[in-house]
């Protein structure tokens, strides 16, 4: 339970703050939209902050990334997001009930973003797990 609330806790921080700013100053959806969007993302994240930390700890045990390079551990960070974010994230401004052409501007910025994010949330979320003393990797239960 400490590690899904580490994950998740981790999760809704990060995104929020990243989330708001993409939807307003890229895809200028109006603040209604926006808050819908973040009233919708925030149990979202509830429920998938662990499985992503679950999933991201999979693609780094596969990928050996204790033994890589930091660009070798940065392609698995952002790897890792894309596949399991992007596709949620979509869900989510599909609910809010953004129109097409904002769906298209949002998930093109954001898998833009998630790639230069990707990494970031990745050592955030080894430092939340590392505050709250839980093992980073799923292994290590």
């Amino acid at each position: 339970m400490k590690r899904y609330c580490v994950d998740s806790l981790a999760t809704v921080l990060f995104f929020t703050v990243v989330a708001t700013l993409a939807e307003v100053f890229v895809a200028r959806m109006s603040l209604d939209q926006v808050l819908t969007s973040r009233s919708t993302a925030i149990p979202v994240m509830l429920l998938t902050g662990r499985p992503y930390g679950l999933w991201r700890d999979l693609w780094f045990r596969f990928g050996a990334a204790e033994r890589r390079s930091g660009a070798a551990r940065l392609a698995l960070d952002v790897g890792a997001f894309l596949t399991f974010q992007v596709p949620v994230y979509a869900g989510i401004l599909w609910i809010s009930g953004a129109s097409g052409a904002q769906m298209a501007a949002a998930l093109g910025s954001a898998t833009v973003m998630m790639a230069l994010v990707g990494r970031p949330f990745g050592v955030f979320l080894e430092f939340c797990r590392g505050l709250a003393r839980v093992a980073p990797r799923a292994s290590r239960s």
